[in-house]
């Protein structure tokens, strides 16, 4: 039998499958889906075995080397999916496969080094002859680590001799967590007889002996040893009497160990959420593919709909996926599922280990569990028996992928969804203009929930004019009726939540004499001081330096700090508000593995009488307690180069104020902003999302913008501006030969932000309604320039249906 292999090679030329021939000891393992290592010239690789065949049209194949899997880590609609995804996105198929694989099962490459057989030692440089007489295998990566420059041009030049031999090992990163644990070695009649007959000594090992007699199945060792307060050594001299039988076996790493979960019921669905559920269900039962989209607002019960359809997949013995943007994947969302759904649930996001991951991907490729709770990647889970997808949040921006291959996983979800003949939900109190243009056009079925749950009503919000306040003589960053706010609440004993869109302690740092800001070298971004660590740090490519004294460009003392991020604020809080006890919520106070959950159990418990944060607090937290919702600088994003701008403001400030007044206690926002009369904030203080988007799409109309128009975005990156400039150039010049009207090439021009990490980048944008040949223009544009990307620091990157412009 001959396997077809995709190689990990992510290059033009070798996109392609590759015959090798299953040698007899793998006939049995090789299938579709399953990982192999192949030689591929002169080195091995890893391969995914996408097909067999019994011919080739070549006479001599090479054979497979090895066999990584026993079950395969892709099934067969997984490979289709590839297949698709690597089209569409303009990928390498080995990359769309890998995309949809956990990082624990991508390849480890290893080199070693090794003398020759026939190597006279005494022609071996001292120190490389010292160096193999400690060792026979010397592993590459660690000796460039520790070795001199020398020593390296001396094993350089005994490899060029054929002195040394480069070994290229290929293997998976996966790893199965392993523990001891023992069991009974004989039955219980002697096990009882020897405890009646045990007297006075060794009275620890009679006390775990006792607790095992009494313990039906294995227990793990160190559980044991915990239990009975006691140590090893114990359990091993019970081993060594012959009455306990120790071995080793795999434990699946569990995220939630230690945890325990309650059991919750289904509660009484509102006379809208069972309208919606008859809906949805009408197509789980029928098994038929369609894709609605639920509008509901904050606080309208969502979720619980999405748990009562779930429970009706599962009693069908189908599976289900539950799509929830990062951010919003926090500690209160996933103990919603553990609580309705116990261990029959899997969750996949970034806050676990790798291992974690792995285990959590295990149990739902085994079919240990039939929900699979996850970020953006969760959308690849791969079930069998798909009955469900839901995307929660659905117009969140991080469900499309930055890096290749760039895809939205709305897109996945229906390709699935249509695989499976299951429904796809979308949920969300503010959908993207393009969903919702989808639904009134009749592609998506609509659904609609407009009433908060127990007839709450929705929070008031109020708009307060900065401008005004300023002229009035107040120049804090909080507004009287703010500041009067949150200390009603304080005296209330209730709680408040405060939003700005950005950490740190300032946006930037300026010389008052000559207006210089100091920049990141390496990037045309200005640098945000971090007031803990007393540094500069550009949060593009990592680059950090001290706080200057004088001006870098004039020498001028006159150095200040403008604009306000969640440190400033936390400290201006201190100031006006002392008696006021703050959690701060950011990237920087959430980077430690739990801290996410620890903050907002905190304040859960009534531990903060304020919540200030940035993004990760906007979605899917529920404190009934928190009857006041702050939002600082309401229009941070209004004025950004993007078209989506407006809609992500809009958006962003509805789901925030969602998170006021959710229970009994009334809720009310005070929106804090300079351009008060935009009308993204006065819709939004009328909770008004239709007439949101009826104004909306008037202006994406005007502009030719998405979902009038498609998008897809060029840019070029190189360390060389000239050869940047010229590409860009040339690719614009190449499309506007051949594209047809009404589309269009805008552009080539800088990007927004010209420089990162010291390569210069510029774009096109091509604006298009119906392009049937477009994929084949850029295939080709990518296939001129191949070699060139290969050899040189040049990077071209196609990105269809963009949500980044910058």
């Amino acid at each position: 039998m001959i396997a077809n292999v995709i190689v990990d090679v992510p290059a033009q030329q070798i996109d392609r499958t590759f015959d090798y021939e299953i040698p007899p000891r793998f006939e049995q393992v090789v299938q579709p889906g399953v990982r192999v290592a192949v030689p591929f010239g002169p080195r091995k690789v890893q391969g995914f075995v996408v097909s067999l065949s019994e011919t080739s049209q070549f006479d001599r194949l090479k054979p497979i080397s090895d066999v990584f899997d026993i079950k395969p880590v892709l099934t067969s609609e997984l490979l289709e999916l590839g297949d698709w995804l690597s089209v569409t996105t303009l990928c390498f198929k080995v990359t769309a496969l890998q995309a949809m694989l956990p990082a624990a099962l991508r390849a480890k490459y290893e080199k070693t080094l090794s003398l020759s057989d026939s190597i006279d030692k005494e022609t071996l440089s001292p120190e490389v002859r010292q160096l193999f007489s400690r060792q026979n295998v010397v592993r590459w990566d660690e000796l460039q680590k520790s070795a001199h420059e020398q020593l390296l041009k001396d094993i350089q030049r005994h490899i060029k001799n054929h002195q040394i031999v480069v070994n290229e090992h290929v293997g998976s990163k996966a790893t199965m967590k392993k523990v001891r644990v023992v069991e009974k070695a004989v039955s219980d009649e002697t096990l009882k007889e020897t405890l009646e007959n045990w007297g006075n000594t060794a009275k620890k090992q009679r006390e775990v002996l006792e607790y095992v007699f009494h313990y039906s199945e294995v227990i793990v060792v160190s559980e044991l040893v915990r239990i009975c307060e006691t140590s090893s050594s114990v359990v091993k001299a019970l081993v060594d009497k012959g009455l306990l039988h120790e071995k080793v076996v795999e434990q699946k790493r569990d995220p939630f160990e230690g945890r325990s979960f309650g059991q919750t019921e289904p509660m009484a669905l509102t006379s809208e959420q069972q309208q919606v559920m008859t809906s949805i269900l009408r197509d789980v039962q029928k098994e038929t593919h369609r894709t609605f989209l639920l509008r509901g607002v904050t606080g309208s019960g969502k979720t619980e709909v999405y748990l009562q359809a779930i429970e009706a997949v599962l009693q069908k013995g189908k599976e289900a996926i539950v799509l929830v943007p990062e951010i919003s994947l926090t500690p209160q969302m996933v103990t919603r599922f553990k609580e309705r759904f116990g261990s029959d649930v899997a969750v996949l996001h970034s806050g676990l280990s790798q291992g974690e991951k792995f285990d959590e991907w295990r149990k739902i490729r085994d079919q240990e569990v039939n929900v699979a709770v996850g970020a953006r990647s969760a959308i690849f889970a791969p079930f069998t028996r798909l009955g469900m997808v839901i995307i929660d949040e659905e117009h969140e921006t991080s469900y499309k992928q930055e890096e290749m291959p760039r895809y939205h996983a709305r897109d996945v979800a229906i390709a699935r969804g249509k695989y499976h003949k299951c429904p796809v939900v979308l949920g969300s109190a503010t959908p993207s203009l393009e969903s919702y243009a989808r639904a009134q056009k009749g592609v998506y079925e609509s659904l609609e929930m407009a009433e908060r749950v127990n007839n709450i009503a929705m929070p008031s919000v109020h708009i307060v004019d900065m401008r005004e306040e300023l002229r009035s003589g107040n120049r804090s960053m909080f507004s009287n009726d703010l500041i009067e706010g949150m200390k009603t609440r304080i005296e209330r004993g209730e709680q408040t939540v405060l939003f700005l869109n950005r950490r740190g302690y300032s946006t930037f740092v300026m010389c008052r004499d000559c207006g210089h800001v100091v920049q990141c070298p390496h990037c045309d971004i200005s640098l945000t001081y971090h007031r803990s660590t007393g540094s500069l740090d550009c949060h593009y490519c990592g680059y950090r330096e001290r706080v200057p004294n004088t001006c870098p460009s004039c020498e001028s003392e006159a150095i200040r700090f403008f604009g306000s991020g969640t440190q400033k604020v936390e400290e201006a809080l201190n100031d006006v508000l002392p008696e006021a006890r703050v959690i701060r919520m950011d990237v920087d106070t959430t980077k430690r593995k739990g801290a996410h959950e620890k903050l907002l159990n905190a304040f859960g418990r009534g531990d903060g009488d304020i919540l200030l944060g940035t993004q990760m607090i906007a979605k899917g937290l529920d404190f009934p307690n928190v009857t006041l919702v702050g939002i600082l600088a309401a229009d941070t994003m209004l004025h950004l180069p993007d078209f989506r701008a407006t809609e992500r403001t809009f958006q962003l400030l509805t789901q925030v104020s969602g998170r006021a007044g959710r229970h009994e206690k009334e809720g009310e926002v005070v929106v804090q902003t300079y351009d008060p009369e935009h009308y993204s904030i006065q819709l939004m203080q009328n909770h008004d999302f239709v007439s949101f988007f009826q104004r909306e799409m008037l202006t994406r109309k005007r502009g030719q913008y998405p979902p009038y128009m498609f998008l897809t975005v060029i840019t070029v990156s190189d360390t060389e501006l000239m050869k940047v400039a010229q590409t860009t150039d040339r690719i614009a010049q190449f499309l506007k030969e051949r594209l047809q009207e009404p589309s269009v090439v805008l552009g080539p021009v800088a990007s927004p932000i010209p420089r990162i990490n010291d390569r210069y980048r510029h774009q096109c944008v091509i604006k298009y309604k119906h392009e049937p040949k477009l994929t084949s223009f850029l295939q080709d544009i990518l296939s001129m320039y191949q070699t060139e990307m290969t050899r040189t620091d040049l990077t071209i990157t196609i990105d269809q249906n963009p949500y980044m412009m910058m």
